[in-house]
């Protein structure tokens, strides 16, 4: 009871708490700790208590009652620590140039790459996509027919290592093996040129001592190799007809004029009546420019013409002479060009035997808004 003199004033008392503190003053600290722990300890120790057993009590230790039970804290609460792989699973990669793309047909493969018309990109061709096929882990040869024009040897930079021809070895002045010209970047990339420069063949020479010096290559000791890409000269003379006469698959080099594309129909025609039927397209120095401009013919009016599957688009390039001149290809530049990357994509679509699609994209027309009409 307040007394007579003083106002009466409302207490607040807790149950377990001894001490009372007036209203009018905030509690302290210490105070608002052990109310807060004790609103979360109470359910806590509920839950714990009721999933203990029965026959939680130590050994010799009196039994306690329900009640008690509820509120003990003698039992030591064990935490559960997610379990953790020792060994985290590889990641796995979906993108394609993680995998080796499938080498389809028989092996090994004689693929001649040819165009009619000179300075299409044929040599160029042959060195990058010989080198694109052996840094994908298959071994190649590439032959330079050229016969007394030969450059095959100046883009790979390997002019001072060719110390013998096909010619030596037809007359028995070397084995094969000698010949051979190994690239000490890739050891699976091997030239053999036909002959040196301004020099003549024998007259016996032709079709089938191609044909023989192919047959040897698969019967050679150390294993015959996945590819053998043959560089044709230019025109449709008795060059041509011996290069193409071992061959059973041809890439033909065309660029998007006229005067190229009228010698490749001319070419498609011969290599039909030769049998070779896997026919492919690779359309070089592709300026999009132009295209747009409407000054150059686009990729999918060349296939129109020539009817041909594509095997690959190499768009203008001026690190291509760079390359040349260093005998360097483009292929192992470091960061590559796109060039070099059309040739590594068209490398592997070779060994696939795939092929790429031309679509026609039509731009949407710019909308003309008021200040055009003044230059703005």
């Amino acid at each position: 009871m307040a007394s007579k003199g003083k106002p009466a004033r409302a207490t607040l008392v807790d149950v377990g708490v001894k001490n009372t503190r007036p209203l009018t003053q905030p509690p302290p600290l210490p105070f608002l700790a052990a109310q807060l722990c004790s609103s979360f300890i109470r359910p806590l120790s509920l839950s714990l208590s009721l999933s203990l057993p029965s026959n939680a009590s130590s050994a010799g230790a009196p039994n306690l009652s329900s009640t008690s039970k509820l509120f003990s804290f003698s039992n030591p609460i064990k935490t559960l620590k997610p379990l953790r792989p020792k060994h985290p699973p590889p990641i796995q990669s979906v993108l394609q140039w993680n995998r080796k793309p499938q080498l389809a047909g028989e092996t090994p493969r004689v693929v001649v790459i040819t165009s009619g018309k000179g300075g299409v990109g044929k040599t160029t061709t042959t060195a990058n996509v010989g080198l694109s096929l052996a840094r994908l882990g298959f071994s190649v040869v590439a032959i330079d027919a050229d016969v007394g024009l030969r450059n095959l040897d100046l883009l790979l930079g390997l002019e001072n290592r060719v110390n013998y021809t096909v010619v030596e070895v037809l007359n028995g002045d070397c084995r094969l093996d000698q010949a051979l010209v190994r690239d000490k970047r890739w050891s699976n990339f091997e030239l053999l040129c036909i002959s040196k420069p301004r020099s003549k063949l024998p007259i016996g020479f032709g079709g089938k001592a191609l044909v023989w010096l192919v047959d040897a290559l698969k019967s050679r000791q150390e294993g015959s190799p996945d590819f053998i890409i043959i560089d044709c000269p230019a025109g449709i003379d008795a060059g041509f007809i011996t290069a193409i006469t071992p061959a059973n698959e041809a890439v033909l080099v065309t660029t998007p004029d006229i005067t190229s594309l009228r010698d490749a129909d001319r070419v498609i025609g011969l290599l039909e009546c030769d049998g070779i039927r896997d026919i492919k397209m690779i359309v070089n120095r592709v300026r999009t420019d132009m295209i747009k401009g409407e000054d150059m013919m686009s990729v999918l009016d060349v296939q129109e013409m020539l009817g041909l599957a594509l095997l690959g688009l190499i768009p203008e390039d001026s690190e291509v002479i760079r390359s040349t001149n260093r005998g360097y290809p483009l292929v192992l530049n470091k960061p590559p060009t796109l060039a070099g990357l059309a040739f590594e994509q068209a490398a592997w679509r070779l060994v696939e035997q795939d092929s790429m699609k031309a679509v026609m994209m039509e731009e949407e027309p710019k909308k003309r808004g008021f200040f055009s009409l003044f230059g703005g």
